[in-house]
Parts: C-alpha cells; structure tokens; sequence
C-alpha cells in the first residue's frame, strides 16, 4: 500500500492495527492455558474479551468513516506473537513462565498503546472525530491490562519465581 498522504497513512496504520488485534484474538487463549496462575490465566482471557470488543470497535469505525481496510499483516505482532510462543515451548509450565508470559503480554500492550496513541493522533488531525471516543476506550483498555498484569508481576509471581 503506497502512502502518500496522512489519510492513507491513519488507513494503514488503523489496518495493521485491526491485524495486530486479530492475531492477539488467537494468541490470548494460548497464552491462559499456558499460565500456572489462575489469576493470570483469566487475566489473559478477560483481556482476549476486550480485544474482541477493539476488533469490534474498529470494524464500526471503518464504517463510520466509509473505509475499507487494507489486508496487511503486522509484522510487529507476528514477532511478539512468536516470542511469546518461543517462551511457552522453552520454560516449563510454572512460575518462571508465568512471570515470562507477563513480559511478553506487557510488550504487546505497549505496542498496541503506542498504536492507538499514534490513531488518535492522526484521527484528531483529520477531524474524525466521531470515531475519537472509540479510539480512546481502547486505549484505555490497553494501558489498564498493562497495570494489571504489571501488578501481577510485582505480586507473587516473580517472588515464586525467584524462589524456584
């Protein structure tokens, strides 16, 4: 997709996101299964119930602004995805994986706010406001799943690690 413009440039960037976002929808329940802590396991599955809510949002702003979204692939993802899978074949099941999982899920995080930080941006550039609120509860969504599971990590799971 050749950029040229600032327009084009919020169109790729909101479709890479839409595709970081799909391949995170795939990912979240590998990582649950993969974490020995319940609380982390069903960190992992509320926040995979909000990025399907953020797919959602993202197909109603393609609507509202009358766009039609590219079919790229995020290559940024597809690497953290990969790290992530990486983690769960190299450490056995417990709390050293846990604690590597919360590394991994906070990279991720960090991604998608910098992606919807950079959305918003361009979005209020270009006036399109209407989608705005959409755009910031996502963004909200994402840097509170950084909290938590940064919380998580701070708790138990790397003194269990720590002490394995």
């Amino acid at each position: 997709m050749a950029v040229k413009t600032v327009e084009d440039l919020f169109l790729h960037e909101l479709s890479d996101t839409y595709s970081a976002e799909k391949q995170m929808t795939r990912s979240l329940p590998q990582m649950a299964r993969a974490a020995a802590d319940p609380q982390l396991a069903q960190a992992f599955l509320d926040h995979l119930e909000e990025t399907r809510g953020q797919v959602e949002r993202i197909d109603e702003m393609v609507e509202i602004l009358n766009l039609k979204l590219k079919r790229i692939k995020c290559a940024a993802m597809e690497g953290l995805v990969e790290e992530g899978k990486d983690l769960i074949d190299e450490i056995d099941k417990g709390p050293v994986l846990d604690v590597a999982l919360i590394g991994a899920a906070q990279k991720v995080e960090h991604y998608e706010i910098a992606s919807y930080t950079t959305l918003i941006a361009l979005a209020t550039k270009l006036g399109y406001t209407p989608v705005l609120p959409l755009l910031q509860a996502s963004l909200a969504e994402e840097k509170a799943t950084d909290d938590k599971l940064g919380k998580l990590g701070q708790a138990a799971a790397i003194e269990e690690a720590v002490q394995a």
